[in-house]
């Protein structure tokens, strides 16, 4: 079918010489017209010698020729109101500004080889219950800097407080001097004169050992018993184990509960997701002295969650020993994880 040039009539007004190419869809005319006059297509209606442009087809409208009038009845939806603020594109903003509207965490300097600890925290800061009660527990810090789970975690509710007031990096000092006085492994330094990579896991199993041991638990309303720490609290879980010497049949399992702050994710070439990793994790082979054979026999150690924390951390084994070169080798295994 043809173009055709045709006049709109809509109540006062009158729109010439409009567009109406038939083999598109009405809709794509209707759509022209809503940028005449700000009527939506959904509340528009077009006649046409007594008949009505529907959405989809033409069929209905007999004839169509040039310079001839359709009517046009639907009321205009009213404009947009200005915006408040002017639009800001990123391109024009800062660093910091960038940072502020992304609500990007503001980051920690690496104060060389530090990069371990900055991690560290920064899952720590992720979780709003521990910076209230650490912001809780201000009052019970000492004037003084004091070397321990206390000065710990006065240096963590120090930092944080900094990263809260800024959206730009921060310099760790007073965390890495505390983290080094506490835990001197950590300040141990190289050839060179600089400090020496350190693993992030062991540096959050040090932290949360801190944290336990200066955040008590929470009282809780259930009946569930009140937990000893913090962390224990919001990072512990619960597993029942069950012990079955795999030599001696007779030999009876041994039932128990263990607590833990985290699961391991083991890799090896079949592991491509974490949650197989964690499976592998709960069944393992272990050597301990068997009482009925009077030796050393292999244990089977199954192990079931019993209870979840309400953060869970999950440790990727990406650290073994290799026997011939007696050195630690890391996997480089892509594992995806939710």
């Amino acid at each position: 079918m043809p173009v055709y040039k045709v006049n709109i009539k809509w109540g006062k007004e009158k729109f010439s010489d409009v567009e109406c190419n038939t083999d598109e869809s009405p809709l794509v005319f209707k759509s022209a017209l809503y940028s005449l006059s700000g009527v939506v297509p959904e509340r528009m209606k077009i006649m046409v010698k007594g008949a009505t442009i529907g959405d989809e087809s033409w069929s209905n409208i007999k004839m169509l020729k040039n310079n001839m009038t359709m009517m046009m009845m639907g009321s205009a939806s009213e404009l947009p109101a200005e915006p408040v603020e002017k639009a800001q594109f990123i391109e024009d903003m800062s660093e910091s500004e960038v940072n502020q509207a992304s609500d990007y965490p503001p980051g920690i300097y690496n104060m060389g080889n530090t990069c371990y600890m900055a991690a560290t925290l920064q899952c720590f800061r992720t979780v709003p219950e521990l910076k209230e009660r650490l912001q809780n527990s201000k009052g019970r810090f000492s004037r003084q800097a004091v070397v321990g789970s206390e000065g710990i975690s006065a240096a963590i509710t120090q930092l944080f407080e900094e990263m809260d007031s800024t959206s730009q990096p921060v310099m760790p000092l007073v965390m890495v001097k505390m983290l080094h006085m506490t835990i001197p492994r950590f300040a141990e330094k190289g050839e060179q004169g600089g400090f020496q990579q350190q693993d992030a896991n062991e540096c959050w199993t040090e932290l949360m050992r801190m944290l336990s041991e200066f955040l008590p638990g929470e009282g809780s309303t259930t009946s569930e018993t009140v937990r000893k720490s913090f962390i224990e609290q919001y990072f512990g879980g619960e597993s029942a184990t069950s012990l079955k010497c795999s030599e001696v049949e007779t030999e009876a399992a041994t039932e128990s509960v263990e607590r833990w702050t985290q699961l391991r994710c083991h890799i090896n070439t079949e592991v491509r997701y974490m949650q197989l990793g964690l499976t592998m994790g709960l069944k393992e082979n272990i050597e301990k002295t068997s009482p009925t054979l009077g030796r050393n026999a292999v244990y089977v150690k199954t192990s079931l969650v019993k209870r979840l924390p309400s953060y869970l951390t999950i440790n990727f084994i990406r650290f073994f020993y290799k026997e011939k070169e007696s050195i630690n080798a890391k996997i480089l295994k892509d594992v995806k994880f939710p």
